[in-house]
């Protein structure tokens, strides 16, 4: 074999280099398959429309990347299945009696403006879920604030646990067992922590994402809220408050399946902590200090966004870093 042909051979391209037979298509169908005991418990508490809203959020999330792609005269990237993705996890952060129409809106924002005209998967400077919740928020407060109360036969609605805490209601406050298995009132994805629990350690079984975030963030908020209570004192057990931040909200949907964003989250070990960290602190400000009871989905957005700096921070204080030449 001469030179010229043994050259011919070589395929050249940009790391990573490592082999498997681990693509996106498949790490997305395995978020997906993480994400059932979490549907399916929100069914059973929420009843059939929880279906028809993640379908709505999923198809038209699936459509918006389609037409853009196609618009643009790109490539079509809906079979990797990263838009199911953000339209089932944005669908996760909504109440299940969500105004369709609205949904779809939400679903635009994250694929068009937040995935694709920043260039497509890999290139999204925040998680395009996280995203979409928080315009939907800013835009539709009343019909993002109203919840469904669980198991009900009628248009009844009522508070969050969160939202009860904010008010001084600690007596109306469910029980963490309660909560640990979804029979409250949120949105219809992140009420059950266990279900949640379940997805979360499914993906940290098969790989698809690393522990240290979700474990940095859930355990930030435990201790913060463990401090904290201990120190104001009062009629509330500290431990039985930790727990309960852990639970409500979406600290378990977010650190899991939210937080641990390939491309919006950290890629040095030392980054991730201090991400998940991060991520954990500022929730807790948020619900304690701050006017709205819930601090996940800013949190997140927060941290993506000091993302390359955490990365460029954590390479060169813990992994040495290039040093410039001195003359």
């Amino acid at each position: 074999m001469d030179n010229n042909t043994f050259y011919d051979n070589l395929s050249v391209s940009s790391s990573p280099h490592l082999v498997t037979s681990l693509d996106t298509r498949k790490t997305m169908m395995l978020v997906l398959i993480a994400l059932i005991p979490s549907f399916l418990v929100s069914i059973y508490v929420f009843g059939f429309r929880v279906i028809i809203l993640t379908a709505v959020c999923v198809a038209a999330s699936v459509f918006f990347e389609w037409g853009y792609r196609k618009l643009m005269h790109k490539t079509n990237t809906t079979q990797d299945l990263s838009a199911c993705v953000t339209g089932a996890i944005l669908a996760f952060n909504l109440p299940s009696n969500f105004p369709y129409w609205m949904a779809i809106i939400g679903c635009f924002v994250s694929i068009v403006i937040v995935k694709q005209l920043f260039g497509g998967l890999g290139r999204n400077i925040a998680n395009p879920a996280i995203v979409g919740r928080i315009v939907l928020l800013l835009s539709f407060t009343t019909q993002m604030t109203t919840w469904p109360v669980p198991m009900a036969t009628d248009a009844t609605t009522g508070a969050t646990p969160l939202a009860v805490l904010s008010e001084g209601s600690i007596s109306d406050l469910p029980t963490n067992t309660e909560m640990f298995l979804g029979f409250i009132g949120g949105s219809m994805g992140e009420v059950s922590a266990v279900a949640l629990l379940i997805g979360g350690l499914f993906l940290i079984y098969k790989k698809i994402i690393s522990p240290i975030i979700p474990a940095c963030f859930i355990g930030t908020v435990f201790v913060f809220a463990l401090i904290y209570y201990t120190v104001i004192g009062g009629d509330m057990s500290a431990m039985h408050m930790a727990i309960f931040h852990i639970c409500a909200g979406g600290v378990m949907l977010g650190a899991f399946f939210c937080a641990t964003d390939y491309v919006t989250s950290p890629i040095m070990p030392m980054g991730k902590v201090i991400f998940g960290i991060g991520c954990g602190l500022v929730t807790m400000i948020i619900r304690i200090w701050c006017a709205y009871p819930e601090g996940v989905s800013f949190a997140i957005l927060f941290m993506n966004v000091l993302t390359p700096l955490i990365d460029d921070f954590a390479i060169k204080k813990f992994y040495g870093g290039a040093k410039k030449n001195e003359k």
